[in-house]
């Protein structure tokens, strides 16, 4: 019995792991690059790693992950390979016609991949959500607004920028996406904190604000791995509520779910659930 628990632990994180291997392989022979066999390798490897760590019920689980991918990103690809990861990079590269980097990177976590794992990326990865998870107000403690329009503008203003530098063809374009990158982290990090102290809600900026949200969401509806709810088990507490940090009905298990596409696959309802109903 034992023995059987333990394969169950693994199941998760041995189909996670194969996803990327199987990107990472892919694009590797594809691109005759080695890079991206280390890159998705890399990847998967953390997020598997958090994975079977939550499975085993270690409490930093999930923030091992952001901190191993959310630095590689930020740093390493960021700050030393001088890539923007961020959305005017994806804009930038797809413009150039060059299948590469962060178009690789959107096409694998934020437009295809929530296929399989929803907004996974936004609770395991995102090196924005890395620094403001550490913010004191874990759990909402007012309503939702409704300001989620905002990151429509957001998204529309990154495609302007680069749009505008193409238009006008600006020179030392690469060099532009750089100080882009920096400038545009900063921005987030400012204002994802004065956000969350003031509205008490580390994820508020994820909720509000974030562009990157525009891509994430409808594909998200069709995730495959999501947060069921047993109801035989379920006693209607509200703790799983309370816990979720983007104010998610996990309880109701229909697509339609109340900010269903919201969900981070962060698991705090999860670990909440004093029946074990999730």
């Amino acid at each position: 019995m034992i023995k059987t628990q333990r394969i169950k632990k693994l199941i998760l994180p041995a189909i996670m792991w194969l996803i990327f291997e199987t990107v990472a392989v892919t694009l590797w022979l594809a691109k005759d690059n080695l890079f991206y066999l280390f890159n998705f390798s890399y990847i998967g490897t953390s997020i598997a790693a958090g994975v079977f760590l939550f499975q085993i019920q270690y409490r930093h689980a999930r923030r091992v992950t952001q901190f191993l991918v959310g630095t590689y990103m930020l740093v390493y690809l960021g700050l030393i390979c001088n890539e923007n990861m961020q959305i005017e990079g994806f804009w930038y590269y797809l413009f150039t016609g060059v299948f590469e980097a962060a178009t690789i990177h959107y096409a694998v976590a934020k437009i295809f991949g929530p296929l399989v794992f929803g907004r996974g990326w936004c609770g395991f990865a995102c090196w924005t959500a890395m620094v403001l998870d550490l913010l004191p107000y874990k759990t909402p403690k007012h309503p939702r607004k409704k300001w989620g329009w905002i990151r429509y503008i957001t998204f529309a203003l990154s495609f302007i920028f680069v749009s505008a530098l193409f238009l006008a063809s600006v020179k030392n374009m690469e060099r532009i996406m750089f100080w882009a990158f920096l400038i545009g982290n900063g921005v987030y990090y400012i204002t994802g904190i004065i956000l969350a102290i003031i509205l008490e809600d580390n994820r508020a900026f994820c909720k509000y604000i974030c562009p990157v949200t525009v891509f994430l969401k409808p594909m998200s509806y069709f995730s495959l791995l999501r947060i069921k709810c047993d109801k035989s088990k379920c006693v209607s507490c509200g703790k799983c509520k309370k816990a979720c940090p983007m104010d998610v009905d996990v309880t109701d298990n229909s697509r339609k779910r109340k900010n269903g596409t919201e969900c981070i696959l962060c698991f705090e309802c999860v670990k909440n659930c004093p029946k074990q109903a999730l």
